[in-house]
């Protein structure tokens, strides 16, 4: 995940403005211990700190970082697959402003809250090149017109298919609405090798990524968790529409234990065979296509925009942004580092073996990669398009609500209209200026 967009800008800059109160500090730039963008100083060994790598890749890159740099060499530290545990790991790090921890792997919309708790060293805007960048990815750096976090990879969930299985029940297009989708579904399910075979899968589990389901599911109806004006908009038909397709989405289309799946289940899940559809990151192309036997779907399916309820839907952006804490020693090293991952060079190779989304634009048009990855283009018009999760320096109790609030309702604890009360009296207080 992985894991924000660009409708962006003025969504993210009032939620960000809204908080602003809450976030303590000051205007005079800087973070806790001195670490402002002038400060980045120090050359030796470094760690980075990320998420767990499934593809192998990262350690090479770094092996190629080691090879050039015998006394700056890195080391990975792997956190949790789950983002959330991720998240309290690096937060138990910087609240103890120990200096284990090096260059971070953020989820984008960690950014803020960091940001703001001065957990992060302010970049040098003038050392790092951002022309190539997707606009949308280089919003997610941001905090009070300063830059804290260099784009990464990017994402936005995209609808994968069973292509042979929708090709010989006789459909010849992917759908763009739900209808459509449980149509197929039913289509489908009358052919012998569908037995046994789950319609669609979006994550509802308890975690961050029900987040993200909500934000892509309200934002299909036209709504939104956060308004324009960064307050909640909960009390909403487009809210209840949203929040209602999940509802019956996981009573009458996913699998029993939807509940329970992860990202990496719902990976496993849809690799062995048991979707027709499914709501995923592009990460999962690369190793749901390979030919290595891990994957029963290899080569059988194909990938599009989400649906919405009455034509495309719209996909949450997420992605990673690389930053340097404030607590790290050899801060010159880091930046170093992150100009080495963030570069173009080390984004293609870094999609051509994961399949992971570039943040540098030119690789959406590059006619090696689209024959490799022809969803590409696709993605690239769905990052622009994109709703972000809320923006806020209390993210971390934003999330919480929702995936709480959300998750009742998932799982019928709750009535929809009742979640979404809740919800929006919980949001109140961690949104007000």
């Amino acid at each position: 995940m992985r894991r924000i967009p660009l409708i962006g800008a003025t969504v993210m800059c009032a939620a960000v403005a809204l908080s602003l109160s809450a976030c303590g500090g000051d205007d005079g730039g800087g973070t806790a211990g001195g670490a402002g963008a002038a400060a980045l100083d120090g050359r030796g060994p470094i760690t980075f700190v990320t998420g767990k790598d499934r593809s192998g890749h990262l350690q090479k890159q770094v092996d190629g970082w080691n090879a050039e740099h015998p006394k700056e060499q890195v080391r990975i530290i792997e956190l949790p697959d789950e983002p959330n545990d991720q998240r309290q790991q690096m937060i138990q790090n910087a609240t103890t402003k120990s200096d284990a921890y090096s260059v971070l792997n953020l989820d984008v919309v960690w950014t803020a809250e960091f940001a703001a708790n001065r957990w992060l060293a302010e970049l040098p805007k003038d050392k790092i090149d951002l022309s190539k960048m997707l606009p949308a990815t280089i919003t997610t750096g941001q905090y009070r017109d300063r830059l804290y976090a260099v784009p990464s990879t990017s994402d936005a969930g995209m609808l994968y298919y069973r292509k042979d299985l929708l090709d010989k029940a006789g459909i010849s297009a992917p759908p763009k609405t739900y209808d459509e989708m449980w149509d197929a579904c039913e289509k489908v399910g009358k052919l012998p090798e569908a037995k046994g075979i789950d319609c669609f899968f979006t994550e509802v589990n308890k975690t961050e990524s029900m987040t993200i389901s909500a934000v892509e599911a309200i934002g299909s109806a036209g709504g939104s968790i956060i308004g324009a004006d960064g307050k909640p908009a909960l009390n909403t038909p487009q809210a209840k529409q949203g929040v209602e397709f999940l509802v019956n989405a996981k009573k009458e289309h996913m699998p029993k234990e939807a509940v329970t799946l992860s990202t990496e289940g719902g990976r496993r899940y849809f690799q062995s065979g048991k979707l027709v559809f499914q709501r995923q990151w592009p990460y999962q192309y690369a190793l749901a296509n390979s030919d290595d036997g891990s994957s029963k779907v290899a080569g059988k399916f194909a990938v599009a925009p989400l649906p919405g309820p009455n034509g495309p839907g719209v996909a949450n952006l997420g992605g990673h942004n690389l930053a340097i804490s404030a607590f790290a020693k050899n801060k010159a090293t880091s930046l170093d580092f992150i100009r080495y991952l963030t570069g173009e060079q080390s984004q293609r190779a870094n999609l051509l073996a994961t399949s992971q989304a570039p943040t540098v634009a030119a690789l959406y048009d590059d006619p090696e990669m689209v024959k490799k990855f022809p969803y590409l283009p696709v993605l690239k018009q769905a990052i622009a398009n994109a709703k972000p999760r809320p923006v806020a320096v209390k993210y971390g109790d934003v999330t919480a609500a929702i995936q709480g609030d959300m998750y009742d309702a998932v799982t019928g604890k709750k009535p929809v209209d009742q979640a979404l009360s809740d919800l929006q009296a919980e949001l109140q207080p961690l949104t007000a200026q």
